[in-house]
């Protein structure tokens, strides 16, 4: 993530990462808006392009080729993503509602999220249907229904019901693809039975005669039964009916009708269409709020109806893009202006496609050809990002402000001040802390929200106090996810420890700007911690908060244990034969210098955030339980630093199992391409501890072992006897990936020395 060089007065939310926002995000990457940060809220990393949605289901592209990564497109844009999904939005207080996060303040939002599938409207078809729509969560459901028809034993018969152009092409896709899979298991592709299903007298009622006939006559040449004035008004576990009567047996049902707008925008108070789609004028702004827009399929414009069809949703992002910012800059807004006649490039399944224009129709594998070409050129734009341009030597356009914000805003970009000048205001400080709920402790005599200059802690009798601190700036530019890894990156030291956490102290830096963005930032990222701080019992009692270029926390943490340290997991308890156990997979640190260099897939660094919000509570508990009496937290130093901490400090040797280790998805491919952290050639230093290094330089694992981790696992001595039992238990307490990593072995005559194993 970048550091911004001006403060932030304005925000610009946008909600879904439909077409019309990778759009805007890529404008944005080109020419950014000083002053305005641009936020995307999406539930999917990888959002499809539907264009070659067919096409991956016919097993012509892979899924990457088909879907583009947004996580990566926000990061090059230099804008915050959150992945989350959106459920509502208070326009009086300006905030967007998300499911498992804080509100999000916006001072422009705009909504792109596609439509929703109205099953509900036909009986039985929301609980035995596969609905397509939201497109964004098809890929799940085809794999899914991909496997069913693999393993399922004799004839199956699919029914799609939609005769538009999507019911279409995916009947074909589907069928194309599905004969080739039993055809690879030496099936006869025959036993597979492929019904379409309309309401209408035609299919592709929207295109023209000669279009309609040539996919007729296609789909008779494929076997696929074709169904006019077949509206499909019941739908059961194996079967569904039609209006006029008809029942249709049907081992899997595709639902490809017309769709209508997301459930939770009914209550926006935004004025809707029939079909519950967000009502907006040509300027894509909605007609009820001229700070809220909407583009795409869950746009309805007035008077002005479009096909639900991506192209007008990618046509949509540069007047969006436009308007937003002008919105922004107090400019007047410019219409959108829809193409009156539009090219459809239709997939039969079989590369082989049919073009459609007004009364314009052609065919052949030209045509595919065609649109193969057309759609990788698209897609092209959103995955091999342009160097960014220099800073324009005109003066920037100005974001116009009140009085005050321009004060404040003058200020921001001063000189600052050091020492307690430095500090965030004690209003901002007390408004956003007000909103922040920490746990309620007995010991706490006096905690966060007294006025006092410091804690007052009890050290219960018996106990021994534990205390511990990290700081480090952060890496992602989502600060409720920061302050939630922070929290758990700082707990670790006292888990590690077999300690109970008692009480944090924060210490946290937060850039300049507009109070209400200061204090927002402010609350995200202490309200993330502070719910991972509750989590693990946990009060925060207090901290220091300043102002400084780049967002930075650190806590100090106080545990307690028993005093006769019965049952303390120090790191020299290691004795020979202990089994070496992992709880958690590494390569944090190559993937986070890799995204930062825009090289990661933005589902890799998914699922390294996920795994850094798994707290090391219960699996220090079960370590305990199995009689670990050596234990450390994997952070800074990577694997081969804490371990060598570990065998200095208890006399002994180590062996590591190189092909053992547990690796975070994406972390070997990063490594492989020579990506580290800035941190690694330091802990490469610890290579002269490794008794056979120069066999193991070549194992892809080995530059790993130098990978400084965040909030990473922990590593523990267990005994042989227990380590089995010890696994299967860190397994079923969601510890998926634990594993046996080495064994720790008497020392030999060359101290604190590792042996690495490894498959010849």
């Amino acid at each position: 993530m970048q550091a911004s060089e001006s403060p932030v007065l304005r925000d610009i939310v946008l909600i879904g990462g439909g077409h019309s926002h990778v759009v805007v995000l890529r404008m944005w990457a080109m020419n950014p808006l000083p002053g305005a940060r641009l936020t995307l809220i999406c539930t999917d990393t990888d959002t499809p392009y539907s264009g070659m949605l067919p096409g991956y289901i016919a097993g012509h592209y892979t899924c990457d080729d088909a879907h583009i990564d947004v996580r990566r497109l926000a990061e090059f844009a230099g804008a915050r993503y959150y992945r989350d999904e959106v459920v509502g939005i208070d326009r009086a207080a300006r905030r967007v509602i998300c499911r498992t996060r804080p509100p999000v303040a916006y001072d422009a939002l705009s909504i792109n999220i596609g439509s929703t599938p109205s099953l509900a409207q036909v009986p039985g078809a929301d609980a035995h249907a596969v609905p397509v729509k939201p497109i964004r969560q098809f890929n799940a459901r085809w794999l899914a229904l991909l496997e069913r028809v693999r393993g399922h034993a004799g004839a199956t018969t699919v029914a799609v019901v939609g005769g538009g152009a999507g019911g279409v092409e995916l009947a074909l896709a589907m069928q194309y693809r599905l004969r080739r899979e039993l055809t690879a298991q030496g099936r006869e592709p025959d036993e597979l039975r492929m019904h379409l299903l309309t309401a209408g007298p035609n299919i592709l009622p929207t295109h023209n005669a000669a279009v309609r006939r040539s996919f007729e006559s296609v789909l008779k040449q494929r076997d696929v039964t074709l169904h006019l004035d077949a509206e499909v008004v019941r739908v059961a576990g194996d079967h569904l009916e039609t209006r006029r009567g008809e029942t249709l047996q049907a081992d899997e049902i595709v639902w490809v009708t017309q769709a209508g707008g997301a459930a939770w925008l009914a209550d926006t108070g935004l004025a809707l269409d029939e079909a519950g789609f967000v009502q907006v004028r040509n300027t894509l702004q909605t007609e009820t709020d001229p700070l809220i827009f909407a583009a795409g399929d869950c746009a309805s414009i007035i008077d002005q109806p479009l096909e639900k069809a991506g192209v007008f949703a990618v046509r949509m992002g540069p007047t969006l893009a436009g308007n937003l910012r002008r919105t922004l800059l107090g400019q007047s807004l410019k219409p959108y202006r829809p193409q009156r006649r539009w090219l459809a490039l239709i997939s039969t399944g079989d590369q082989h496609a049919i073009a459609s224009r007004g009364a314009f129709y052609a065919r052949g594998d030209w045509v595919w050809r065609w649109k193969d070409w057309i759609d990788r050129r698209f897609m092209l734009r959103f995955s091999e990002f342009p160097a960014m341009p220099e800073a324009d030597k005109k003066p920037a356009q100005q974001i116009p402000l009140e009085a005050a914000e321009q004060t404040q805003a003058i200020s921001a970009l001063a000189m600052r001040c050091g020492g307690c000048g430095a500090k965030v205001g004690a209003t901002v400080l007390s408004r956003a802390l007000a909103q922040v709920q920490p746990i309620e402790r007995d010991d706490v005599l006096i905690g966060l929200h007294a006025p006092d200059d410091a804690a007052v802690l009890r050290v219960p009798p018996g106990k021994a106090l534990v205390h511990t601190v990290d700081f480090f700036r952060a890496f992602v530019d989502d600060p409720w996810l920061f302050g939630r890894i922070a929290a758990n990156h700082a707990l670790g030291d006292i888990f590690a420890m077999g300690a109970e956490a008692q009480s944090a102290t924060a210490i946290a830096t937060v850039p300049p700007g507009l109070e209400d963005k200061v204090e927002d930032t402010l609350f995200q990222m202490m309200s993330g911690a502070v719910s991972v701080l509750n989590e693990a019992g946990c009060a925060l009692v207090g901290g220091h908060t300043g102002e400084g270029r780049e967002l930075a926390l650190g806590f100090a943490v106080n545990g307690l244990i028993d005093e006769t340290l019965s049952g303390v997991m120090a790191k020299g308890g290691l004795r020979p034969g202990d089994v070496l156990i992992l709880t958690k997979p590494i390569g944090t640190g190559t993937l986070f210098a890799a995204h930062a260099r825009l090289q990661a897939r933005g589902r890799w660094i998914d699922a390294a955030l996920v795994s850094m919000q798994v707290s090391s509570r219960a699996a220090a508990a079960c370590l305990s339980a199995h009689g670990a009496r050596a234990c450390t937290d994997l952070t800074g130093f990577g694997l081969l630093g804490h371990l060598l901490e570990m065998t200095r400090a208890a006399g002994v040797d180590a062996e590591l199992e190189l092909d053992a280790l547990p690796l975070l998805d994406g972390a070997a491919e990063t490594v492989a391409a020579g990506i580290l952290s800035s941190l690694h050639p330091v802990n490469t230093r610890l290579r002269r501890a490794l008794r056979n290094q120069k066999e193991a330089l070549d194992h892809p694992n080995y530059p790993l072992l130098f990978d400084p981790q965040t909030a990473g696992g922990l590593l523990a001595g267990v005994p042989e006897a227990a380590a089995d039992a010890c696994l299967a238990a860190l397994h079923e307490a969601g510890y998926r990936q634990a594993a046996r990593i080495g064994r720790v072995v008497p020392q030999g005559d060359a101290p604190e020395a590792i042996r690495l194993v490894f498959a010849a």
